[in-house]
């Protein structure tokens, strides 16, 4: 595993931001109440994928909040080495940030073997990183798609495999938190992140099964509209109508996710295992959230 690249992030970290036009301050992760008691968590060794931003770091603020022992990981040590710093000032908990991508699986083992190391025990795997353009299928790239089907897919089946590994290895017990998303209809205008999240939803399902003697448990997490900085990718056109997506008719927002990974993560889902957590206010049964704004075809009044 020589010559991996991988490293352990230490680039200083950004002053704290003025308030985003979208998702969270850090401030507001470190004080935004919760219904778990702190210890909840202590003791516990989490791993966070995509931790630099996002859902990903709302989870790790919750999780660093309940007494876990914290794990990050992501391309940019920038990013990375923010959320280390604002742990440690806002919540006293500085966490383990590496800078790696979950695309090249010796970096994963790595970075698995590295977290052993340190801790001495693993207890929870959240898949969060991820990656997707809003644009019509007809129109991608053949650069494009493996891009999104590389990330999405193939490097959450290496996390999978790799922490499952090393667990049945030490025969311990081990939970997978994969965040998915929506795809019972379709996504139109992500067909790329739609094939590669059902890939995962399935494998995970079919996992559930088989690593169920070794005392892992696999489940996925499906949001919705989740407004997170992540938003600024979007047009105008597709921000101004998110919200019309669910019947609820709002956006959810970052610590939702965060506090469903955390349901998923302690005793309460002890018998919970191949399942689907689906936080999206009713868009399933809804409406389509068209991510590059929705095409004149669609709106009431046009068609052929």
């Amino acid at each position: 595993m020589g010559g991996s690249g991988l490293t352990q992030s230490v680039v200083p970290a950004a002053p704290f931001e003025e308030r985003p036009r979208f998702g969270f301050t850090d401030a507001e992760l470190a004080t935004r109440p919760t219904v778990y008691r702190d210890d909840l968590l202590a003791g516990q060794t989490i791993l966070v994928s995509g931790g630099g931003s996002g859902m990903g770091k709302a989870i790790a603020f919750l999780a660093a909040r309940l007494g876990a022992n914290v794990v990050i990981c992501g391309r940019k040590a920038e990013r990375l080495a923010s959320v280390q710093n604002a742990l440690e000032q806002l919540v006293g908990r500085r966490p383990m940030a590496v800078s790696m991508t979950i695309r090249d699986p010796e970096m994963v083992e790595e970075m698995l073997d590295r977290v052993f190391d340190e801790y001495g025990r693993l207890d929870c795997v959240v898949n969060n990183a991820g990656g997707q353009f809003p644009q019509d299928a007809i129109d991608f790239s053949r650069k494009g798609w493996r891009a999104v089907i590389d990330t999405n897919l193939n490097g959450t089946w290496w996390m999978m495999q790799e922490a499952a590994q090393r667990w049945r290895t030490r025969d311990i017990p081990g939970n997978i938190i994969n965040i998915v998303a929506n795809v019972e209809r379709g996504m139109p205008q992500a067909a790329h992140t739609c094939a590669a999240r059902a890939g995962v939803i399935y494998l995970s399902k079919t996992v559930a099964t088989e690593w169920a003697p070794h005392r892992i448990r696999v489940n996925c997490i499906a949001p919705g509209v989740v407004e997170t900085e992540g938003f600024h990718v979007y047009p105008e056109q597709a921000l101004e109508r998110f919200h019309e997506a669910n019947p609820m008719k709002v956006r959810g927002d970052a610590w939702d996710i965060a506090e469903a990974v955390v349901y998923m993560t302690a005793p309460s889902a002890k018998f919970i295992t191949g399942e689907l957590l689906v936080i999206d206010g009713g868009q399933s049964q809804w409406g389509v959230v068209w991510p590059a704004g929705m095409p004149d075809y669609f709106k009431p009044g046009q068609g052929s």
